[in-house]
């Protein structure tokens, strides 16, 4: 890292993350890597039917087990307060452990379910024991076949209706188009598997590590489930290895390991395996839609029709926007959708990065491509007509929208001018060459948020805040956002995050982080500038008989607007004043009323060119471009790499990602990294990106809006409508397989 770096931070700075040394050399702590003394291992007992109910347990081999310390079934552990309603008080009686409860009852809900744990002196061993737990089990008929169910009207729940003029108005159109489309099971497979470290003081405070993007969250569900007060537990998330989504909740691991922990009177570590990570936490549903879209002549939209059912478990209910952004994203008089969930003998499904729109965002913008064609109309130019000037269900103004610069700059960057009009008309080198792109749409919102600033006569600034980083750098961009405010170099400022024991943090999903956390950011390092010019104005100060106002802050430095060499360090400032350092805590929150006035949406649009071997049906993806509206980017290289990050993402689930379920068993068939096929590195081109970098003006202080879910919603379009312009075949079912096109 530079260390002379000043505090600006504008597009096109090389902004490295400040964890990046950490990481890169191995001394970053993920959780699995604490070691508290005398630890003790834990290690699942997964179910090996998909429907029923376990009969007896054979366990005389498995507790004999050199290394055993204890195992846990449904018929020894220990009531679990928040396993039952709180119905001793009203208010709280929704504070019940969400989903499946680890060793609750001798139900089994879907194959591979946590059944019982058996903890061990070392891994090994409780690996070792694990393997020598039988079961016996009472069997019944077992529902997992997606496509099947979601045929049977009685079978599936309503989860919501909308209706915005005349339903079905598209069948009334000059032009219209209908279509299926039908996307798999996407899990998350992040590089850290999910862990949890429980240790126990007595029997009234709790310390946990775990895997959480947010800490708080899981710091209060742990108090309100093991009947605790919440300030005697403490989580710690120092860094993440990837989540996007797995790590919004706890899962059964974490109360599982509490559990042990209490029961051994002993730390212990409960570590998911790769395979447990298919079944425990979550992924994103199964869904079929069905869509269709009218237009004039002139490309005027006169209806969308989006109707879409996803999966559940049988045990819990798991609901997304899937047909949110057809609500909204144009401009339309008439739109009706519709959306239910099908519950299923299988895991419960979970928010995966641009949970909803992402998965209707394929269906949506492949019918506008298909539309497009048969308008004999540029997509792009179809999307423009109908771009949405106010937001089409609220009626308020965008408080910033920039995605017709979106389209302009995708266009030139990806070479949109070569696209040929007629499908499968343009060759390089034997292969056929296509063009295609996608729009997205996300919300784009502000929290809460707390943090502390703690100032230094060494001129030196420290934040704290309990957010956690699952990997999208958000203590590089409130860094950066510090050193704006106070004209500090980016070296001289720490945030430290991760852990409960600081002042409240959000939790980080549904790309908000930057916008609520960097509020409370700026809030606070605002209110230092403001004590630091008053310090300087004090009458034995510095700067005695000046105002405020005659002073300005640059690069650690306050000085004299009229004379420039009269000047102080911040850190000297400090000294003087005689105080030891200045320390102040700020609580940041939405502003309701900007809500009521504005509608916040961050905006993408996505551009791709493949080749495709037409012998082979192999796709090659040659050029991305990946343009967003995120408002001001406070931080170039890491709202970069999200965008990267996202493309990547949206390359598997259109080309390769797809978890096959065992229609007969419900058991998952290919759920190693070796058989769940993600993007190589062969398969991801260059990447490029950008940005209008224009500041939303009221969202919050910086302008900022989130870039994570746009990273990928409208993506997987994309790519199948690049296939289409290519192939001249339109592909509905994810992911696209060579196969298909031959």
């Amino acid at each position: 890292m530079d260390k002379e770096k000043l505090y600006t931070a504008t597009a096109g700075d090389d902004d490295d993350r400040v964890d990046g040394i950490e990481k890169v050399t191995g001394r970053a702590k993920y959780t699995a890597d604490h070691h508290p003394e005398n630890m003790a291992y834990a290690v699942f007992v997964t179910s090996t039917i998909t429907r029923g109910a376990v009969k007896n347990f054979i366990l005389s081999e498995a507790r004999n087990a050199p290394g055993v310390l204890e195992i846990i079934t449904h018929l020894n552990c220990p009531p679990i307060p928040g396993f039952r309603p709180w119905a001793k008080d009203p208010a709280k009686k929704g504070f019940e452990w969400r989903g499946l409860k680890p060793f609750d009852t001798n139900l089994v809900y879907y194959y591979g379910q946590p059944i019982a744990l058996v903890i061990a002196s070392t891994w090994e061993k409780a690996v070792n024991a694990a393997a020598l737990v039988k079961a016996d089990y009472i069997t019944e008929e077992a529902e997992t076949d997606f496509e099947k169910f979601r045929k049977e009207p009685g079978k599936l729940k309503p989860s919501g209706e909308y209706k915005r003029g005349e339903a079905d108005a598209y069948k009334q159109a000059d032009v219209f188009v209908e279509n299926e489309y039908h996307m798999p099971v996407e899990t998350h497979n992040p590089i850290e598997l999910h862990a949890t470290i429980a240790i126990w003081e007595g029997n009234e405070k709790l310390t946990v590590y775990d895997k959480s993007q947010g800490p708080k969250g899981t710091q209060s569900e742990l108090a309100r489930n093991f009947g605790l007060e919440e300030k005697n537990v403490r989580v710690i998330t120092k860094y993440l290895g990837g989540a996007f989504g797995s790590s919004l909740r706890s899962w059964p691991h974490v109360a599982a390991a509490c559990i042990a922990a209490k029961m051994v009177k002993r730390p212990v570590r409960l570590q998911l395996t790769r395979r447990q990570m298919f079944t425990m936490v979550g992924y994103r549903p199964m869904s079929w839609q069905k869509i269709a879209i009218g237009a004039m002549k002139d490309g005027k939209l006169t209806g969308i029709t989006h109707h879409a059912i996803s999966n559940t478990s049988r045990y819990e209910d798991f609901r997304e926007g899937i047909v949110n952004a057809s609500q909204y994203l144009y401009d339309c008089p008439n739109v009706n959708t519709s959306y239910k969930i099908l519950p299923l003998d299988i895991n419960t499904p979970t928010w995966m990065r641009g949970p909803g729109e992402a998965s209707g965002a394929f269906a949506l913008e492949c019918a506008l491509d298909e539309l497009a064609y048969k308008l004999n109309m540029d997509p792009v130019e179809l999307r423009i007509i109908n771009h949405a000037e106010l937001h089409p269900v609220s009626k308020l103004p965008w408080s910033s929208k920039f995605l017709k610069e979106c389209y302009d700059k995708g266009r030139e960057l990806v070479g949109w001018s070569k696209r040929a009009t007629t499908p499968r008309s343009i060759t390089e080198e034997g292969k056929l060459i296509g063009y295609g792109m996608g729009g997205g749409v996300f919300g784009a919102s502000r929290g809460n948020a707390t943090v502390k600033a703690v100032f230094t006569g060494e001129g030196k600034l420290t934040l704290y805040s309990a957010v956690s980083d699952m990997g999208p750098g958000t203590a590089t961009a409130m860094v950066n956002i510090a050193a704006d405010v106070l004209e500090i170099p980016v070296a001289k400022i720490s945030f430290l995050l991760g852990d409960t024991e600081f002042p409240p943090g959000p939790t980080q999903g549904g790309s908000t982080t930057t916008s609520t956390m960097g509020t409370a950011v700026n809030l606070v390092c605002e209110m230092l500038k403001t004590q630091l010019l008053e310090l300087a104005t004090q009458p034995t100060a510095w700067f005695s008989g000046m105002t405020t106002s005659d002073l300005a802050f640059t690069n650690g430095y306050v000085y004299s607007k009229n004379d420039g060499t009269k000047k102080i360090s911040l850190g000297d400032l400090v000294k003087a004043s005689g105080k030891p350092q200045l320390e102040i805590i700020k609580e940041s929150g939405p502003d309701p009323a900007v809500r009521s006035k504005y509608a916040m949406n961050s905006f993408s649009a996505h551009f791709v060119k493949v080749a495709i071997d037409p012998a082979t049906g192999a796709i090659e993806l040659k050029k991305v471009v990946c343009t967003g509206d995120g408002g001001k980017i406070v931080s170039p290289k890491t709202a970069r790499s999200q965008m990267i990050g996202g493309a990547v993402g949206g390359i598997g689930m259109a080309l390769t990602e797809e978890a096959l379920v065992d229609t007969k068993t419900g058991k998952y068939l290919n759920d190693t990294l070796g058989s769940y096929i993600v993007p190589r590195h062969r398969d991801v081109p260059f990447i490029d990106t950008w940005f209008p970098d224009k500041p939303d003006p009221v969202i919050n202080p910086m302008g900022s809006k989130g870039v994570g879910e746009i990273a990928l919603v409208g993506f997987a379009a994309a790519v199948a409508n690049a296939v289409f312009n290519a192939t001249g075949k339109r592909i509905t079912s994810l992911p696209i397989k060579p196969s298909m096109l031959k």
